[in-house]
């Protein structure tokens, strides 16, 4: 399978606002770029402990507005998609946090790259990880 679009969890954006040139390329490359409602949910709690609140938020509403640019919610699809992970990675013994099971399921039913920086990706069958 082709895969043209990539998928952002919560490190990537982050390592994107402190600006990481070859991630920023990276997404401009892309023809689509997912952003997992989970994801949205983990930054906009960030941002709530931070001193720039508001001005993170602001940031991440453009991101969003891009045209190649697309929120996945947990649809019917993505839930049974996280479903069958949660049973592969238990099958496997392999764990990772729920939140990021969300994000895997997301970046599977769109059949793009998961771009992240956290390593535990790596035990989801069939998932694609970059870490740019």
């Amino acid at each position: 399978m082709e895969v043209s679009g990539v998928c952002v969890d919560t490190s990537a954006y982050s390592h994107l606002k402190r600006g990481r040139d070859t991630l920023r390329l990276r997404l401009e490359e892309a023809d689509s770029v997912y952003v997992p409602a989970t994801v949205l949910g983990e930054l906009f709690a960030g941002f709530e402990q931070g001193a720039r609140r508001d001005e993170n938020a602001l940031e991440l509403r453009e991101f969003l507005l891009q045209p190649a640019v697309t929120v996945v919610s947990a649809d019917e699809n993505v839930a049974e998609r996280y479903g069958k992970v949660v049973q592969q990675l238990r099958a496997q013994g392999t764990p990772i946090p729920t939140n990021d099971i969300w994000v895997s399921a997301a970046a599977l039913e769109t059949g793009s790259r998961l771009l992240s920086y956290d390593s535990h990706f790596e035990h989801v069958p069939g998932l694609i990880v970059e870490s740019p």
